[in-house]
């Protein structure tokens, strides 16, 4: 039996299929940078979101520990290789913002590092933009007792292991640390051409129809499909002050 919100997805997935035509045909540049607590769910949206999509010209970007060398470059250097070019659609699972999340948590950055980020990345997204570059951030947030809910499952779960880190283990002990340096982050480079948007990802399945929805809804395609995308979740915010103070976790 096909349930209603699997008809709805399978709906988002063909307007999908219709903006990634839209990218390739219009040389467009599209950026979607996924953040979150750890558990949050981005694995599991991007999956949704390029299911049905071309190999070819959808790209997820996962880095791993920065090598040596990549330590002493300038830190948006390894970045810059994975952007899209023309035609492409270009998926981040975690990104440059690293360093003002489980870099500055963990402490695996200096003072003079974080700090000197801010004014960084803006001019970094600023000139991806007039470069003609189109971004769009999404932090997902869940409740701490959804989050120590996957954090268990996945050492459980046979086909969870990959997920496991030493970063899990310390993520519940660290969750006022990670709610203000997210509030941080959101608040201070939140950039018109570059905005964040804060989506509650406590219910999987509701935040991918929401989050991907949101997506659709912010890029011109033709063909769009406009009654199927005027539905209002509710889940996906701008992130302005008076969402940042009330709604997250």
């Amino acid at each position: 039996m096909i349930t209603k919100k699997k008809k709805i997805l399978h709906q988002l997935f063909i307007e999908l299929v219709k903006l990634q035509k839209e990218v390739i045909a219009s040389d467009l540049k599209l950026l979607i940078i996924l953040e979150g607590r750890d558990a949050a769910g981005k694995d599991g949206t991007i999956k949704r979101i390029i299911k049905h999509l071309s190999p070819r010209e959808t790209i997820v970007v996962a880095l791993g520990k920065p090598t040596d060398l990549q330590e002493r470059e300038w830190y948006f250097q390894r970045y810059t290789a994975h952007l899209p070019a023309s035609g492409e659609f270009v998926l981040f699972n975690r990104s440059w913002y690293n360093r003002l999340g489980v870099e500055k948590v963990m402490g695996f950055c200096s003072k003079k590092e974080y700090e000197s980020f801010f004014s960084e990345v803006d001019l970094f997204e600023n000139g991806l933009a007039d470069a003609g570059f189109i971004i769009l951030k999404y932090y997902l947030d869940i409740s701490k007792e959804e989050q120590q809910k996957r954090l268990e499952s996945r050492k459980t779960d046979p086909l969870k292991q990959w997920k496991i880190s030493p970063i899990d283990e310390v993520a519940e002990k660290h969750w006022k640390d990670y709610s203000e340096a997210r509030d941080e982050m959101l608040l201070k480079t939140n950039f018109n051409n570059s905005p964040w948007f804060v989506v509650s990802a406590d219910h999987k399945k509701a935040t991918h129809i929401a989050l991907i929805t949101h997506l659709l809804n912010r890029i011109k395609y033709k063909n769009k499909n406009e009654k199927l995308l005027s539905e209002n979740y509710g889940l996906v915010d701008p992130a302005t002050p008076e969402i940042i103070s009330n709604k997250l976790f």
